[in-house]
């Protein structure tokens, strides 16, 4: 694990050490304005497994041997930031996966991607990450968190411009996929994507490989989530509600990395990425995705 000491001393530095150091201290506080979720999402598989309770406050997913369940919002968005924040299935989770997406229609789709692979109890949740553009994804980066995502909820996050695409955990950005259409690499910049969430039984491929299968003694197996919050272009009748100008706050839709935010996703992917498909040769003999190298010159 790399040292603060690893960075050359400045003020702006001592200033980054300082955000750094929350990582491992605690979750970053994030004031949210509590919404709804009667009207923000709508539970769309399961036979009641999944529920919205709380007077709309808290909707919780559950998974047994018949069948897992789903969620998804309301509305589709064409460019977003969009978080919400969830409380992942405590114990021995190994064969699981919770998944927190979005995603557009159609077989040639664009997608965004969160999936917590599940563990056995004591060890850590995998998060997987992809990107689909045009229905090619295999754009699979997976990191470790550096708290328990079972004991307390969190937030996971999508910032989503004409720019970049940013992964965050806790507000800090933990991976980019950039606009580098400049050099012939798709991006999702065209289809309007809605957000989904679902759990469900991957023991063939979750947990070490499938290795693990899911032990379903110990089901109901049970994910909690709340605080939905979506500031983003409203897609609608093929019009987004950016260009008629109801969007108050759209910062977001230029907003880029710091040279702060930049350090942190550095450190995060040093010391808790796992695997990096763009590092992956074995995988690629003939050659790593454009997007690799590109990103390596950008």
């Amino acid at each position: 694990m790399a040292t603060f000491s690893s960075y050359p001393f400045t003020l702006a530095n001592a200033l980054v050490a300082i955000v750094l150091v929350s990582l491992i201290s605690g979750p970053l506080i994030v004031a949210f304005a509590a919404g709804n979720l009667y009207q923000d999402v709508d539970v769309t598989w399961g036979d009641g497994r999944g529920k919205i309770l709380n007077n709309g406050q808290l909707l919780t997913l559950s998974l047994d041997k018949a069948s897992g369940s789903g969620f998804q919002s309301k509305n589709q968005f064409l460019y977003g930031k969009i978080e919400m924040q969830i409380k992942l299935v405590p114990g021995n989770s190994a064969g699981t996966v919770t998944a927190y997406y979005l995603r557009s229609e159609g077989s040639s789709w664009d997608e965004i991607d969160f999936e917590f692979l599940g563990n056995l109890s004591g060890d850590p949740y995998t998060v997987h990450t992809n990107v689909y553009t045009q229905g090619q994804g295999n754009r699979e980066q997976q990191f470790r968190l550096w708290f328990d995502p079972t004991a307390d909820f969190h937030t996971y996050s999508f910032l989503w411009n004409p720019a970049h695409v940013v992964f965050y955990v806790d507000g800090r950005p933990i991976r980019e996929f950039k606009n580098l259409e400049g050099v012939g690499i798709p991006y999702p910049k065209s289809q309007p994507m809605r957000l989904y969430s679902s759990l469900w039984n991957a023991d063939d491929w979750a947990t070490r490989g499938g290795l693990v299968k899911t032990d379903w003694s110990k089901a109901p197996f049970t994910a909690s989530f709340r605080n939905f919050r979506a500031n983003g272009c409203v897609w609608s009748n093929g019009v987004s509600s950016c260009k008629s100008g109801s969007v108050n706050n759209n910062t977001w839709l230029s907003q880029q990395l710091d040279s702060a935010n930049q350090k942190v996703l550095r450190w995060v992917q040093k010391n808790y990425m796992i695997y990096n498909y763009c590092t992956d040769t074995k995988r690629f003999p003939q050659g790593l995705p454009l997007e690799c190298t590109a990103n390596t010159k950008s």
